[in-house]
């Protein structure tokens, strides 16, 4: 595939509104007097919103030539917190995971909360800033009010083969949850890498688990999977515990009694409600062993870059 492209997921069409048949027959009705039809283009515009995933916007090439030696992987997920609507020192912030990122030698991210607005497109930001190739879907809100947020996946490798699934109940057209997955064509062989951003409520975030880890074992095929995300559940919660039933968490790989809290709930005053884990990297088993030789949570010096900690995990194969 060529560079800088967008287009549509096989499964659904940006230009459908996600609202029952009924509701959009009753709104065709109700448009067509004349003073309420007036403001049809300011509805059309909130209405925006509802309209389901499918566009994808992808940069199959890295900007610089990578490495052909098959060495260690380090792949970081973090949630990049958009804070809508201030979006306190958003640059700032992007700036600082850049130069983290950088730091760490970082070879595939994997994001969650991707801003998208009027002045500037996170993914493509960061891609162009790292010199990395980008895939990008939105999840909420829309272009068309000058806000949107979404996943996103970026490498110092080429990518292909997108992937976009939504995950949460389509009868609620103002909040969706999905996962984006990629393949990267790495020196070690193709890596197949997803991210994903799940709900909140309990019942929901149980079943988006049961569909996330459906729909990696079909697409995954036999290549080394890494998934990472905000699964915004603790690792006590009883999905959690199923997924690690046949999927790696990386960080407890190696730390199994570190506190490994990556989300601090705090009082309007500043004092600490919960420290809760809610960001992973899991490893799926492939035929070509790999090894966990490094894995750590982490945060910008200073003023971090979000209100989660990233998480980092660093692969090597086996020798």
């Amino acid at each position: 595939m060529s560079d800088n492209q967008e287009y549509y997921a096989a499964s659904d069409k940006e230009g459908d509104f996600a609202i029952s048949p009924r509701l959009r027959s009753l709104g065709r009705k109700i448009f067509r007097f004349p003073v309420i039809n007036s403001f049809r283009p300011h509805v059309l515009k909130s209405l925006s919103v509802t309209r389901a995933l499918g566009k994808i916007s992808m940069k199959s090439n890295p900007d610089h030539r990578c490495d052909s030696q098959c060495d260690a992987i380090t792949v970081i997920s973090a949630n990049l917190w958009h804070d809508f609507p201030l979006f306190r020192r958003l640059e700032d912030r992007l700036e600082a995971f850049a130069r983290l990122a950088e730091e760490e030698n970082a070879d595939i991210l994997l994001l969650q909360e991707v801003v998208r607005k009027k002045d500037i497109w996170v993914d493509e930001w960061l891609g162009k800033r790292l010199g990395m190739s980008f895939v990008y879907s939105r999840a909420n809100g829309h272009g068309a009010i000058g806000f949107e947020e979404g996943l996103a996946i970026l490498s110092r490798y080429p990518i292909k083969e997108p992937h976009l699934r939504q995950l949460s109940n389509p009868d609620n057209p103002f909040v969706r949850r999905a996962v984006l997955g990629v393949s990267v064509e790495t020196p070690c062989g193709d890596i197949r890498a997803y991210s994903v951003h799940l709900g909140l409520g309990r019942k929901d975030n149980r079943i988006q688990q049961a569909q996330l880890r459906q729909l990696v074992d079909e697409t995954a095929s036999m290549q080394l999977t890494v998934v990472g995300g905000d699964f915004n559940t603790h690792e006590t919660s009883p999905q959690i515990k199923e997924t690690k039933t046949g999927w790696l968490d990386t960080f407890r790989h190696l730390h199994p009694t570190l506190d490994g809290h990556t989300h601090t709930l705090r009082l309007p005053w500043g004092g600490v409600l919960r420290r809760h884990r809610l960001d992973y990297i899991f490893l799926l088993p492939n035929e070509l062993e790999w090894n966990v030789i490094e894995t750590r949570h982490i945060s910008t010096p200073g003023k971090a870059h979000s209100d989660h900690f990233a998480v980092l995990t660093r692969l090597a194969p086996t020798v």
